[in-house]
């Protein structure tokens, strides 16, 4: 057979399944020894998650119903896409997988999943999933966007004892985790250093992650625990207090990516306003400087008890927002002279460009926007 017309093998092929245990030390300061017992092919079908690993993919309902066994792992990235089409950060998310599923039938799967099996508490035998949760959600994407018939086989490494350090490694080698997701990781170290597994009778997650809060820091702890965050002690202490927020607010600030900073500064305020802040520096892209801003004219406790939210705007919205905000921010640190010779050369530049009927319409509509709110204060 020609090389051109040799057929490519699969990456799921490349390994065989008799390799007998097979040691290594990982990278970082781990102590103990990981052993690889074996290394398998399987389905997703037959494999779950760690429904406490501290990086979230799945959005709260969805992830809600997959757990609870309401819904099959290929459901679930069906109600996934679905949810996508009306969310732009969860299309984002959505995107990135998918292109890794594709990557798949590319170049085959370069990284395996590692776990082991458990029994589950119905008595179920799965592969409960240590590192590789977003391969196994690339391939159940693919899968339904693709409408397969049949189940991608995925390559696993079962190792003898699965740690949440090495999850939190896999974590932040693959992708800079979010803030809210970085606090989950030192909770996760905290938690394990100490024994403390989860409970799975606990109907929210970030339970788990809460109980680190209330631990008592032995000696050497943080010791074990910054060389593999890689972060001061003192920063460590700061995004713990991130798990002060509420459930569906961490939520939203994991989803829209809130930095640290920002989820700083609401925490400083009083708990009344943490919603209406979190969804304004969503809303119109918040640095921590403008939150504090925002949280002084913010309207009184009594009206933000109750608040009528609006739906969080697209990303192209967003960022339209933050730059008006810049516009409105720049202009109004200009003299009066700087102003009109600001006006005056925006004119200019926009009747050249051929936009100055486009922006004199959306100008007007917005005037009579602002005109309205001001008549309701």
């Amino acid at each position: 057979m020609s090389p051109q017309t040799k057929k490519r093998y699969s990456a799921f092929e490349d390994f065989p399944t008799d390799l007998g245990e097979v040691k290594f030390r990982p990278s970082g300061n781990l102590a103990s020894e990981v052993t690889v017992e074996r290394i398998e092919r399987i389905k997703p079908s037959q494999m779950m998650p760690d429904r406490f690993q501290p990086r979230r993919l799945l959005p709260s309902d969805i992830r809600t119903s997959f757990f609870s066994g309401k819904l099959t792992c290929y459901q679930a990235a069906e109600e996934w896409i679905a949810q996508a089409k009306a969310d732009d950060a969860t299309q984002t998310e959505i995107t990135r997988l998918m292109a890794m599923g594709n990557s798949f039938d590319v170049h085959g799967q370069i990284k395996p999943i590692t776990g082991n099996w458990v029994n589950l508490p119905d008595g179920k035998y799965v592969f409960q999933i240590e590192t590789g949760e977003r391969r196994f959600w690339a391939a159940c994407l693919q899968k339904v966007s693709q409408r397969k018939r049949e189940e991608p086989e995925l390559r696993v490494e079962v190792v003898s004892q699965p740690t949440r350090q090495r999850q939190v490694l896999e974590n932040r080698h693959a992708e800079t985790p979010s803030a809210v997701e970085q606090a989950c990781e030192v909770a996760a170290l905290i938690l394990a250093e100490s024994g403390i597994t989860p409970e799975m009778d606990k109907p929210d997650d970030y339970d788990f992650f809460r109980r680190s809060r209330s631990q008592r820091m032995p000696a050497g702890m943080w010791d074990k625990i910054i060389p593999i965050m890689q972060l001061t002690r003192p920063r460590m202490v700061q995004l713990l207090n991130i798990l002060q927020l509420p459930t569906p607010l961490l939520d939203l600030a994991d989803r829209y990516r809130l930095p640290e900073r920002v989820l700083r500064e609401v925490l400083s305020l009083p708990s009344v306003q943490w919603e209406h802040l979190i969804r304004s520096s969503i809303q119109e892209q918040l640095t921590s400087e403008e939150v504090a801003e925002v949280s002084r004219i913010s309207l009184p406790v009594k009206e933000q008890s109750a608040p009528r939210h609006k739906k969080i705007p697209g990303q192209s919205t967003r960022d339209a927002l933050r730059n008006l905000r810049r516009l409105a921010k720049n202009m109004d640190s200009l003299s009066s002279a700087a102003q009109a010779q600001a006006l005056d050369a925006m004119a200019d530049s926009l009747v050249a460009d051929g936009r100055g009927e486009q922006v004199l319409r959306w100008m007007e509509a917005l005037l009579k926007l602002i005109q309205t709110r001001l008549k309701r204060k």
